[in-house]
């Protein structure tokens, strides 16, 4: 940010904080015992559709993006190249290591409800 390079990258990885939010409201769902009940599923479905969105979707369109300038990613000082490159896909894994255990848990609620 202070190089004046990449801040569209910063903010499309800042984005996916939206999702903490719906994170920490499971856990203090979860810590009430209130695992069972409406809040719990709705919030669970809200989490999974702005992970998808949020931490999935944006950060495909972001590597798409990157890709489509990657000769004005190049030109970049070398820390903001790491920084744009290796970074969100680090994140991106994990993002995907989350998401899968979102999908399971949501997955697992829902036949309970049934």
């Amino acid at each position: 940010m202070t190089s004046g390079q990449g801040q569209l990258y910063t903010y499309m990885v800042l984005i996916s904080e939206t999702t903490t939010p719906g994170i920490n409201l499971r856990w203090y769902l979860d810590a009430a015992g209130m695992k069972k009940s409406r809040a719990y599923i709705i919030n669970g479905v809200i989490i999974f559709i702005a992970w998808l969105v949020a931490r999935i979707l944006l950060f495909v369109y972001m590597f798409y993006h990157v890709y489509l300038h990657f000769d004005q990613v190049e030109e970049m000082h070398m820390i903001g190249q790491v920084l744009v490159i290796v970074v969100p896909l680090v994140l991106s894994i994990m993002n995907l290591v989350w998401f899968s255990k979102i999908i399971k848990g949501l997955k697992k609620t829902l036949a309970k409800r049934q």
